[in-house]
């Protein structure tokens, strides 16, 4: 057993000193945001730039089928032939105007869903995919406990207001769609504006999503979404410059503008920086560990142009063991790489220790370029 004891440093202060509000993001949008709630995040990194209520419960109509759609596509049933019940007929709402007894392919009634936010479509995948209504939503409420959506309850697969707690937050529903986004088939779907179906009956479908179609150059995707409960929800993606966007406005009559100013804001404020380089770490720390330290992969992070200067790094590892690490614990984290402002730390990579010999003594101007770029990245994205 290795004994926890933890060895903390701070790398070469003199690199860098500035303080930092990780709150930044609020405290700069001098707009203002339309909705009950609202959310900005960077899709990377999950970094939440702007936020409004973001943790709040509310209703969320059909952005619902964001979940509905990846776990149709996680199914792996996509080429699968759907037979539409009457149950699938008969929803209310947005339609696809299915007719009981057709058959569809499911692929085709994923992109109806999303595009043309199609209700009779939720239904039709829920049946397929889940065995049922009620056992697609079992798997709903699953799939949100794993990826962390702790403030989300689904109970049907489209989100009428069926139930009065069907309800999710702006935080949660941007942390799904970062999931989702993570999926090829999704983005490819999400960022479709026209789409023709196969079949017995043959569909066009154009996309719902105004950002996407005509208003917002920058726009990858989405789902809107409409109840008189919930009123406007909507969710949407953007990319400019390497960078990924996620905005959620729930109950908001200016989503359009809103997603679009959080966007323009959000663009202009932050860029994606290397805070640390995968390899080799060099850092003053204990003798046991100097020439060992590795980091696996890159550490890339949106910061804003303060910012920027404004991150400190710290240290953590684990006391060096007497007999050294056996093969086991080799393959675990020994420390992390932290990088703090204010004393609140705001990301973090784990630290792996590595066998061998050591190097050749570094210059002093190579091991401060090692330090240089532990600290500030050596390049930025």
């Amino acid at each position: 057993m290795i004994k926890k004891g933890t060895v903390c440093l701070l790398i070469w202060c003199f690199l860098l000193y500035l303080p930092i509000d990780s709150m930044y993001g609020k405290e700069q949008v001098t707009f203002p945001i339309s909705g009950q709630a609202a959310i900005l995040m960077e899709q990377e990194s999950g970094r939440v730039l702007y936020g409004k209520n973001e943790h709040q419960s509310l209703k969320i109509a059909s952005i619902t089928k964001i979940m509905t759609a990846i776990l149709a596509i996680e199914s792996g049933k996509l080429d699968e032939t759907v037979l539409v019940s009457k149950h699938a007929e008969g929803t209310e709402g947005s339609s696809l105007y299915l007719v009981s007894g057709e058959k569809m392919k499911l692929e085709d009634l994923v992109y109806g869903l999303m595009m043309r936010s199609g209700n009779d479509a939720a239904i039709a995948i829920a049946e397929h995919v889940g065995g049922s209504v009620d056992g697609f939503v079992y798997l709903m409420n699953e799939k949100a406990k794993e990826i962390g959506m702790s403030n989300t309850l689904f109970r049907n697969p489209h989100g009428l207001d069926t139930h009065d707690d069907h309800l999710s937050s702006a935080y949660d529903m941007a942390i799904l769609t970062q999931y989702a986004m993570t999926n090829e088939t999704f983005q490819t779907i999400s960022s479709t504006k026209k789409y023709r179906s196969q079949g017995e009956h043959v569909r066009v479908f154009h996309n719902k999503n105004r950002l996407l179609t005509e208003k917002y150059d920058y726009s990858t995707g989405g789902k809107t979404g409409y109840t008189k409960l919930a009123k406007r929800t909507l969710v949407s993606t953007a990319s400019k410059d390497g960078l990924n966007l996620i905005t959620v406005t729930l109950n908001d009559p200016n989503d359009w503008d809103d997603h679009m100013n959080l966007f323009n804001w959000g663009f202009k404020q932050f860029k994606l920086h290397t805070l640390i380089e995968a390899g080799p770490l060099n850092v003053r720390a204990d003798a046991f560990y100097e020439d060992h330290l590795t980091v696996k992969h890159p550490l890339v992070y949106p910061l804003s142009e303060n910012e920027k200067t404004a991150i400190k790094p710290k240290l953590e590892l684990k006391a060096p063991p007497k007999e050294g690490f056996t093969n086991e614990e080799l393959q675990h984290p020994v420390g992390k790489m932290m990088f703090v402002a204010n004393g609140e730390e705001l990301e973090s990579t784990p630290l792996y220790y590595e066998e061998g010999e050591k190097e050749e003594k570094r210059s002093f101007l190579q091991t401060i370029r090692q330090l240089f770029t532990v600290v500030i990245g050596a390049g930025t994205t």
